[in-house]
């Protein structure tokens, strides 16, 4: 049950949690006093610009979120002017603003993506000592002003005319408040998320707030469930391979609907909290543990779905393949689960896809501490695209070197010599198993080629939902007109001027189908579709495999489905593909 623990980043994620209580949990109770709770979770939320800022100039994103952040606390503090029933408008009005600069940030500037998805939130990966240090200072200064500003919070907080009345001081101190919150919604960033910073700022002063009244021990109380619903948070996402800002939002939400139940029904006083706390952990304790290798099987973890088919059909029954993205998972956009750690803490083998695809995947190895031997299979494959200088693979540009399947029997040979050296009482399986998927590949191969031939040259035309395909065009003599997201990653976003430039060069080029990809929202290219008379209907697999029981879901169908289905669009449905033994 407490196997988690022995974990090096559940351990730094717990001591960042207990830092940060003592700040979370006291400025809590003056949120809830206050009515800040809007504004804090705006605040949080608010960040993004920030967020995309730092990940595009590369700077840490915390200090990106906290300059946006200290401007929103501003502005808001400044447009309310100490009055309480106008927060929430203000809010609103700068939140508004704040979101759209970051769209415009994201989408036509910097192009971000997946960093910027794993501060919305949350991850136990990416906590650094700068947290812990920022936890740390800003606990000591909610303390200090604590004690320094809490009269005036009250006072304004539940009188603020009677406060400005008697000349009590609003406007500073408000502004002070503010600034904090926002820090505290900058310091959980890590550990929850920013839309689900709520979870440890909000929630538990709501929860203890069922049962104490008076400050001091509310404040305490707070505090205490802060660091008990964190750190129970912490431990949940790892035995439910979730980010943690969910599994801490869950956890704190399932307390406070327990608490509030038992002070309605039972009135058992106000220790009546930890008998709630107890019972939501008792009812979490029986999520399982994640598991490792079983028997004396070769464990290999392989990043991608269609590396993990190569290594299933190399290594057969002889080796236990963790498979970390699952089908129609984006992998340029993948948060690396607990999960994916645990595995690789007892692999002897891990197999990357390379050029950038699966750049998480440095992070995960070096949270393992593993000795596993690690293979980039595109450092390794020994075939360029098709028409280009020879020599080590070198497809920095694009990553999706298995569309060319003569890629992929260079991988596979890979595969098998690794596992060989890893596990040689297993040679002949491994060899074995490896020769006839090889033949498979080149039949693939052979059957591919003869599909895209039947086709004359000029109606081979392209256009996907980003730049996926490159490998696979230039194999079999196919013209790429364009892509919805012109870029190899599908973190950068379309701009409508690219939609509308795209538009134009379909038409031009009188293309007949525009492919949606399995593991993208295919709505846009619908559009585009419908706005050039083109067809939609077609999917294509781009970056991985489809799901048991589709016709992509090992990797020799994917590309006999992505061939046929590309026929028919450039044929205008008057024939397919059918490679013989494939699908």
């Amino acid at each position: 049950m407490f196997d988690p623990f022995q974990l090096p980043f559940v351990q730094r994620g717990v001591f960042e949690i207990l830092l940060l209580s003592i700040a979370l949990g006291v400025l809590g109770t003056w949120i809830v006093v206050r009515g800040l709770a809007f504004y804090s979770h705006a605040l949080a939320t608010a960040a993004f610009p920030g967020l995309v800022l730092a990940d595009g100039l590369g700077f840490a994103p915390q200090l990106g979120a906290l300059g946006i952040a200290a401007a929103f606390a501003v502005v808001v503090g400044r447009l309310g002017a100490g009055r309480r029933e106008l927060y929430d408008s203000r809010t609103a009005l700068a939140l508004v603003g704040a979101l759209a600069l970051g769209v415009i940030l994201a989408s036509d500037v910097f192009h971000s993506g997946s960093n910027i998805e794993t501060l919305l939130f949350g991850s136990l990966l990416i906590l650094e000592p700068r947290d812990l240090i920022f936890g740390g200072v800003l606990s000591v200064l909610v303390v200090v002003a604590n004690l320094l500003l809490g009269r005036s919070w009250l006072a304004t907080g539940f009188d603020p005319d009677g406060a400005r009345s008697l000349g009590v001081p609003a406007l500073l101190p408000d502004l002070i408040l503010l600034g904090l919150v926002a820090l505290g919604a900058v310091a959980v960033l890590t550990a929850a998320g920013a839309l689900l910073a709520a979870a440890l700022l909000v929630v538990p002063a709501a929860t203890t707030r069922l049962w104490i009244r008076r400050m001091p021990g509310w404040q305490i109380a707070t505090v205490l469930l802060v660091a008990v619903e964190g750190v129970a948070g912490l431990w949940l996402s790892v035995e439910w391979n979730a980010p943690p800002g969910a599994a801490i939002a869950v956890l704190a939400g399932s307390v406070f609907v327990l608490a509030a139940i038992t002070r309605a029904l039972a009135g058992w006083g106000r220790m009546a909290i930890a008998p709630a706390v107890a019972a939501a952990c008792v009812l979490l304790a029986g999520c399982a543990h994640v598991g490792g290798s079983s028997g004396d099987k070769l464990a290999v973890v392989a990043t991608t779905t269609q590396i993990a088919d190569f290594a299933r059909n190399v290594g057969g029954d002889a080796v236990d393949v963790h498979q970390i993205l699952q089908p129609n998972t984006d992998p340029h956009e993948y948060e690396p689960r607990p999960s994916d750690v645990t595995a690789t803490a007892g692999a002897k083998l891990v197999l990357e896809s390379g050029d950038g695809l699966d750049s998480w995947m440095d992070k995960v190895v070096s949270e393992s501490g593993a000795d596993a031997k690690v293979v980039d299979l595109a450092n390794r494959l020994p075939v360029t695209v098709p028409g280009e200088t020879s020599g080590p693979e070198a497809s920095q540009y694009d990553p999706h070197w298995w569309h060319d399947p003569v890629n992929a029997e260079a991988a596979v040979r890979e595969i098998r010599d690794a596992m060989t050296a890893a596990d040689p009482s297993n040679r002949r399986t491994f060899e074995g198993n490896a020769t006839a998927y090889l033949a498979e590949l080149h039949r693939l191969d052979s059957g591919i080629q003869r599909c895209i031939d039947s086709v004359p040259p000029d109606q081979r035309k392209l256009v996907t939902d980003h730049d996926a395909f490159n490998y696979f065009a230039k194999r079999y003599g196919i013209q790429i007109v364009g892509a919805i997201i012109p870029s190899q990653t599908t973190e950068a976003q379309a701009s409508a001027g690219d939609i509308s430039r795209l538009a134009e060069e379909v038409r031009r080029e009188h293309v007949r189908a525009i492919f949606p990809e399995s593991s993208i929202n295919p709505d846009v290219a619908h559009a585009l579709a419908n706005q050039t008379g083109a067809i939609s209907d077609l999917t294509l697999y781009g970056d991985t495999l489809g799901p048991t029981g589709s016709n992509g879901a090992t990797y020799l169908t994917m590309e006999a489905a992505n061939a046929d289905a590309m026929v028919r669009g450039f044929t205008g449905g008057q024939r397919g593909c059918r490679i013989p033994g494939v699908g």
